[in-house]
């Protein structure tokens, strides 16, 4: 999704010093934050009301909730559905 109008965010809950060796470990390239990091009061999954891991929010150049659930294919298709829609590239085979 290089170059494209995209961006993934992850939230992870591990401790610093093991989400900071994943992220050297896998190559994982986008931006990631801790969960409940230092000096705030509230966790972002107590804020997003995740109770599960891994929770997969996908949303709209509008800001509206598409996807919520750990369907990766399900979220995949919405997602490239949706860039495929902000390109200019929707055909009516789409649905839209």
């Amino acid at each position: 999704m290089q170059n494209r109008p995209f961006a993934l965010i992850g939230v992870n809950s591990d401790d610093l010093d093991r989400a900071q060796a994943a992220v050297r470990e896998n190559n994982i390239n986008w931006r990631s934050f801790q969960n409940q990091p230092e000096g705030r009061t509230t966790s972002i999954s107590d804020d997003w009301l995740l109770y599960s891991w891994p929770t997969i929010v996908v949303l709209d150049a509008d800001f509206k909730v598409r996807y919520r659930g750990s369907d990766c294919d399900e979220a995949t298709a919405i997602t490239r559905k949706l860039v495929s829609q902000l390109d200019g590239k929707t055909t009516e085979a789409d649905g839209q």
